[in-house]
């Protein structure tokens, strides 16, 4: 498959027609008031990733990036970003594969009075469209798992960062000994899925010029969140804002699988630190 392929092929996985409009609809049927919106009132579906907006918040609070120029890669619907901008007083630029994701993030940017610090545009990873040491900060979630080619997208991260920049991830890692089997949230079969472990990312980030500040095992953290939802979980009312709204009804199974596989230990989550220090190999 060709790369534009396997990038459309990602992009209609994600794709969900009116996504903008569906939030919408839901928001009024809970009697909020769009005029009058916050971020709280979307964050059960404005951030793909384990924990959610939780674990966003906890990423930026390990470095001091308050007021700086942010590269969301993978930006989604924009909430790490508008969480970025809103409480960091950072100036973000989000980019995605998803037209309608970005789509989406624009118009929820605009009705949170947040269009002023961020932006959102449409393009690939692997060859970003910014000049070279553009960003202070470069920050992806879950969004490597899509993306084959590992070495041009932390080259890409390497090269649109300024030297003594930060570069702060949140992401999924496979153990190379055990199956993974799908679906998952990020991709309905495995030939569609680009895991990796985290010992061959540290090897490549530091081969490109990284210095590692810091990494955190937050797998545990992500069970205990998988329990905690499950648990709680009662019928669903239909104006509810959730990861339905992105995945509908394959958003439970998909995410019992993640929680098995992070259970029985095929699966990490870790989140991490690393600065630019060094031109890289």
């Amino acid at each position: 498959m060709t790369m534009k392929n396997l990038n459309k092929h990602i992009e209609n996985h994600y794709l969900k027609a009116g996504l903008f409009e569906e939030i919408v609809h839901r928001l009024r049927a809970q009697g909020i008031d769009i005029n009058a919106l916050t971020r709280s009132d979307i964050s059960g579906v404005d951030e793909f990733h384990v924990r959610g907006a939780a674990v966003s918040k906890e990423l930026a609070q390990t470095a001091n990036i308050h007021n700086l120029k942010v590269l969301d890669v993978g930006c989604g619907l924009g909430g790490p970003s508008r969480m970025l901008a809103d409480e960091f007083g950072c100036t973000v630029t989000g980019i995605d594969l998803s037209k309608e994701y970005i789509r989406t993030a624009q118009e929820l940017s605009g009705l949170l009075h947040l269009d002023d610090k961020t932006r959102f545009i449409v393009g690939d990873a692997t060859s970003l469209p910014f000049e070279n040491a553009s960003f202070d900060v470069v920050w992806t979630q879950h969004a490597q798992m899509n993306i084959p080619d590992k070495r041009k997208l932390y080259s890409e991260i390497h090269r649109v960062l300024k030297f003594g920049g930060y570069f702060l991830y949140y992401d999924i890692f496979k153990d190379d000994d055990k199956e993974v089997n799908y679906p998952m949230p990020w991709a309905s079969s495995a030939d569609h899925s680009f895991l990796w472990t985290t010992s061959a990312m540290k090897a490549l980030l530091l081969r490109l010029g990284f210095e590692k500040v810091t990494t955190t095992n937050q797998t545990k953290a992500g069970i205990a969140f998988f329990e905690h939802l499950f648990d709680e979980q009662r019928p669903t009312p239909p104006s509810k804002m959730g990861l339905d709204v992105l995945m509908g009804e394959s958003t439970k199974p998909k995410l019992r699988n993640l929680m098995d596989h992070l259970k029985n230990k095929s699966l990490t989550l870790e989140s991490g630190i690393y600065t630019k220090c060094a031109l890289g190999n």
